[in-house]
């Protein structure tokens, strides 16, 4: 073998990551016409977010907030994030799954260069894009709006955001293996985003719950995103509060990931 030959030899295992983001671009782009096609699943994604912000700011004012460092901004603002995260990408992203595989989609792509990570992660692309821009405009419109000031620990509200995208992402596929249909979805999604609305500080912040119930709550899927957004707002979590939030947080993703592995079904249930 010449030198020049040699040299076009890939490494065993190495990965084309060129080839690999050709393949999310054309993933992504076919998903998002799709995606600008469905006006009822886009407008659920972009205004049920600031529509239930907007309805929880009663919620908010009969709120006993003193000694907890949060105000109505610091309420109101996260809790949208949580809002986003949980419609604009898990329960939008379930559905896209289940109709994606029910169609023989999911299938069809299976058979091609693209590998089953790059076919769930290039469907979520629209998805995630959009979310991470309602995310944006929310924390800087909403703080103008409310007069907030800037977050004191950014790279905390940072890392909540995008570790809660990617475990949206994940749970979304855990549930698309137990939804048959596409209007299922609407009923398989609906417990997690119950709880989470109640549990895990989107409605009603931790800090608020009585101690005992909050240290229940914080365990839950969303508990730890709220966690890192709110009091890194306000800069509030101590560094014990702080590692275990990204803990936690990083176990469901793990667990998230070998669930989507385990379970996750490429051919349509009958």
């Amino acid at each position: 073998m010449s030198a020049t030959d040699a040299t076009t030899v890939k490494a065993p295992g190495r990965v084309d990551t060129s080839a690999m983001g050709r393949r999310l671009r054309a993933l992504g782009r076919a998903e998002l016409t799709l995606l600008l096609r469905n006006k009822a699943m886009l407008f659920v994604a972009l205004a049920t977010p600031v529509l239930l912000t907007v309805l929880m700011r009663q919620t908010t004012s009969g709120m006993n907030l003193e000694g907890t460092g949060l105000t109505m901004g610091t309420v109101l603002i996260p809790g949208s994030i949580g809002y986003v995260l949980v419609f604009a990408v898990y329960a939008n992203l379930t559905g896209i799954y289940v109709t994606r595989r029910e169609e023989l989609v999911l299938k069809r792509l299976r058979t091609g260069e693209s590998s089953d990570g790059e076919i769930l992660l290039g469907s979520a692309l629209p998805s995630l894009f959009l979310a991470l821009g309602q995310c944006v405009l929310l924390l800087a419109g909403g703080a103008a709006v409310l007069d907030l000031a800037p977050p004191k620990r950014p790279e905390l509200v940072v890392a909540g955001v995008l570790l809660g995208l990617v475990l949206m992402v994940l749970l979304a596929g855990v549930s698309a293996a137990f939804t048959r249909t596409t209007e299922a979805s609407q009923i398989t999604t609906f417990p997690f985003m119950a709880i989470s609305f109640v549990g895990s500080g989107v409605v009603i912040p931790l800090d608020v719950m009585p101690d005992a119930m909050a240290n229940v709550c914080s365990l839950l899927p969303v508990s730890p995103t709220m966690e890192l957004v709110r009091n890194g707002w306000v800069g509030t979590l101590s560094g014990f509060d702080t590692v275990k939030a990204l803990v936690v947080l990083v176990v469901w993703i793990v667990l998230g990931t070998l669930a989507v592995k385990r379970w996750f079904p490429w051919e349509p249930r009958r």
